[in-house]
């Protein structure tokens, strides 16, 4: 019923949107200069048209945040999401360390091998800092950008703190709590109904994978994403900024400064919505990028 290199608890879904997104989940061996083994990267594409999307999804997370809006926008175009390197269900390779550039390199050998024509790209949350880091490393492969509740303008996430053995083991365990997921699902959302058995057996599946622990705190020793301030000047692509008005996680200060500094770009804000509007409001934020990729 589902792919055999997802985990065992992904037989718990309950919300046919998720147990369909689950079942066409594919993988695909990447080859990268990175390392001289392939990396099962896992993805997930569907729907046709000349420009396609891509989703990039936020920390310690995976394309399952994608599971609602995935298929509005393949309604109109071929769109695509995948794990990046160290995330998700992607292979995490004991030799490999996890960082924003090994996250770029990992992610441009996928569109090289899969996609291959200049896309729509969409990052949301730490995927919008990875989306903002990839456009300023391969400014040609990004026709135009998305960017929804995106980090990018603050430092290290706080968990960095306690990334030090022994701390570091501790720290990870302590994100694996089914109580402490619970709890962050429910802070991502305004309206706290979406927070559901489903919505929070989505976000922890990847917890199940090998090597998460060491993949996560690879990463955070990195110093992740940081701030972006002093390059965002660079983008040209035109951008689209989506927030929701009611994000506790991120706040919401950042969204008016990140249009401020990003010169070709519109902030549109997401009434009664929390910190993941691709999840909330699904069918209002397909529709602004929809309408923004039409927009000439």
């Amino acid at each position: 019923m589902f792919p055999d290199f997802l985990p065992k608890l992904t037989e718990s879904l309950t919300e046919s949107t998720s147990i369909s997104f689950a079942q066409n989940i594919e993988y695909k061996s990447i080859y990268t200069p990175l390392i001289s083994e392939q990396i099962n990267t896992t993805f997930l594409s569907e729907g046709q048209g000349d420009t396609p999307i891509l989703l990039l999804h936020g920390f310690d997370s995976s394309i399952f945040e994608f599971r609602r809006l995935l298929p509005l926008l393949a309604t109109q175009y071929q769109t695509w999401t995948v794990d990046l390197l160290g995330f998700g269900f992607t292979d995490r390779l004991p030799n490999l360390k996890v960082n924003p550039g090994a996250i770029a390199t990992h992610l441009y050998s996928f569109w090289k091998t899969l996609i291959d024509q200049p896309v729509i790209l969409v990052g949301a949350s730490m995927g919008g800092a990875a989306a903002i880091d990839f456009t300023l490393t391969y400014p040609e492969v990004v026709k135009k950008l998305v960017l929804i509740d995106s980090a990018g303008l603050k430092n290290n996430p706080i968990i960095s703190k306690f990334i030090f053995p022994p701390l570091d083991y501790f720290a990870t365990e302590f994100l694996r709590r089914p109580q402490v997921r619970e709890n962050i699902s429910r802070s991502a959302y305004f309206d706290k109904s979406f927070a559901t058995l489903d919505a929070n057996i989505c976000a922890r599946l990847h917890l199940e994978m090998p090597g998460w622990n060491q993949a996560l705190i690879s990463f955070t020793k990195s110093g992740g994403y940081g701030n972006f301030k002093q390059k965002l000047d660079l983008i040209q692509q035109q951008t689209l900024i989506l927030w929701g008005e009611n994000d506790k996680i991120l706040g919401t200060g950042d969204a008016a400064k990140l249009e401020k500094a990003i010169a070709n770009s519109q902030l549109i804000w997401i009434p009664n919505c929390g910190h993941v509007p691709h999840l909330e409001k699904s069918q209002v934020t397909a529709n602004y990028i929809l309408d923004f990729i039409t927009d000439n």
